[in-house]
């Protein structure tokens, strides 16, 4: 199918000015971490870059753990990114070689490594390495440069890296780094037009061979992203991303960012977390399919199969009803009645139950589901996770329809407006904390502190299980949220958090750019 217009298709901008990244308040900071790059970059590796790579973490305004399931979700990018600064030089012998060095290196400690004979380097996923991230990028652009032109000969490469998106923050660190990893192997490498969409589909297949079952969002987010827009990323029939504006209201439309302090990182997690989550959704999918009778067709989920496939395999059979097909709403309300049908055991599923349903041996269903990204759990609470999917597809789309809707004129309806769409992010945090179990005490608190204060909604942000929180607030009680969460939440929890640390914890954000050289 031909991709419509979108934000996918436009190349990747090359900028020369620091203002077009960064917001007004930031300005001063950025432009001393890039000059204190550059400089520790020349110190390093004695010639200053040719150039930098940028990829920003990402905010998920609402749509959470849907993305792998092919469901609509919207980000916006953020300031906080990761910076490569590069140069290269032919091979000083037969294969490439790229020097790795980052700015904190008493925490990240410099590495080489030389790609082998097929242009690639091995990438140990059992392991935490901080250069993973990089590799993951650098194979797929490598492989993406090599496609074109079997001759394709990789230059050596001199990088250094900076990151201000917190590791385990839920805001989509992995992705950025990632992204600008790939970004500056392919400029590296003398390509310069490159669009957004295949940086993105680089990147999405680059993260999962470092262990993380990635859906896609974090890295649309990360390259396609729109100062002062929210981001409306569509995974079906095909990944598509439109720039989405908010209604201008006085006071604007305010979001804050909050960090939990509790880390939760996708690799380390990820058997009992995020990838269990993965095959549980998958699991559902195929578990009702069998029920009907339906063949679920492979699509672009991270396991093939997907709760989105499911809809439209149902919708697709002789078993839908035909009023209300092509309404979106009635459908997915349509899909949340089939789980309740189909999945009717709260207590969840054994192994053995799965297979019988998919008449397939418990050791078929290990390997098909359960290999590629390793996961532990006895029991898979297929009920909960699905209707999680559904009912977030639907909150999705009606966020985006109150958003597009006409502006509101008055005061009185802007609080309307405000109210409905925080009653959806809120209703967000309670299927994240009690259906779909991705939550923590630390989360909920934070929301629950700034729900009291005037927050309109309130919800975890990204994998969740530690990391950060999304609010959307009214522009008139930031300090008061802010002052609420210093004093009942971060001086209760972490009484010896330094005052850096404090100032950092809490962002008021504005929609940033994305991935740029």
């Amino acid at each position: 199918m031909a991709h419509s217009a979108d934000a996918m298709d436009e190349p990747i901008p090359v900028n020369a000015s620091l203002s077009a990244l960064y917001p007004i308040d930031a300005l001063q900071f950025e432009e001393q971490r890039w000059k204190t790059l550059v400089g520790k970059f020349a110190s390093e590796f004695g010639h200053n870059p040719a150039f930098v790579a940028r990829s920003p973490g990402r905010v998920n305004i609402i749509g959470e753990h849907i993305d792998y399931s092919l469901y609509d979700c919207l980000p916006a990018g953020i300031a906080a990114d990761v910076v490569i600064a590069v140069s290269t030089s032919k091979p000083n012998g037969s294969n490439a070689s790229i020097d790795i060095a980052n700015v904190n290196p008493e925490k990240f400690k410099p590495q080489t490594f030389t790609l082998d004979a097929h242009h690639t380097v091995a990438i140990d996923s059992s392991t935490h390495e901080w250069t993973n991230y990089f590799k993951a990028g650098a194979v797929g652009a490598l492989a993406l440069l090599a496609k074109p032109r079997p001759d394709f000969v990789p230059l050596s490469m001199q990088v250094l890296i900076d990151g201000t998106v917190p590791a385990g923050g839920g805001l989509s660190s992995s992705a950025a780094f990632v992204c600008a990893s790939a970004l500056a192997v392919i400029y590296g490498n003398g390509v310069h037009a490159v669009t957004k969409r295949s940086l993105v589909e680089l990147a999405i297949v680059s993260e999962r061979s470092v262990g993380v079952n990635s859906g896609g969002m974090d890295q649309t987010g990360s390259v396609c992203s729109k100062s002062g827009n929210a981001l409306h990323v569509s995974f079906f029939p095909d990944l598509s991303a439109k720039a989405i504006s908010f209604p201008e209201l006085d006071p604007p439309i305010t979001f804050m960012i909050a960090q939990s302090y509790v880390t939760s990182d996708k690799h380390v997690t990820g058997p009992v977390c995020y990838n269990l989550r993965v095959v549980e959704v998958t699991l559902a999918a195929e578990y009702i399919a069998a029920q009907i009778g339906l063949t679920l067709p492979k699509d672009a989920s991270s396991l093939e199969q997907s709760l989105r496939g499911l809809e439209e395999a149902y919708f697709g059979s002789h078993h839908a009803p035909k009023d209300g097909e092509n309404d979106q709403p009635a459908r997915l309300q349509h899909m949340l009645s089939l789980v309740e049908r189909y999945l009717p055991d709260t207590a969840g599923y054994d192994r053995q139950q799965i297979a019988d349903a998919l008449k397939i041996s418990v050791s078929e269903l290990e390997s098909r589901y359960m290999t590629k990204f390793p996961i532990r759990a006895d029991r898979f609470l297929l009920r909960q996770r699905a209707l999680h999917v559904y009912s977030e597809a639907l909150r999705v789309h009606q966020f985006i329809s109150l958003i597009q809707a006409p502006a509101p004129q008055t005061q009185a309806d802007s609080e309307i407006l405000l109210k409905k769409l925080g009653g959806l992010m809120n209703e967000t945090q309670d299927s994240c904390k009690e259906v779909f179990e991705c939550s923590c005490p630390e989360l909920n608190d934070i929301c629950q502190i700034a729900r009291k204060h005037g927050s309109y909604g309130s919800r975890l942000t990204g994998a969740g299980w530690g990391g950060c929180s999304v609010h959307l607030v009214p522009g008139d009680k930031t300090d008061d949220i802010r002052k609420a969460w210093e004093q009942e939440y971060y001086a209760k929890k972490f009484p010896d958090l330094s005052q850096e640390k404090l100032e950092e914890a809490v962002v008021v954000s504005q929609p940033g750019e994305g991935a740029m050289m």
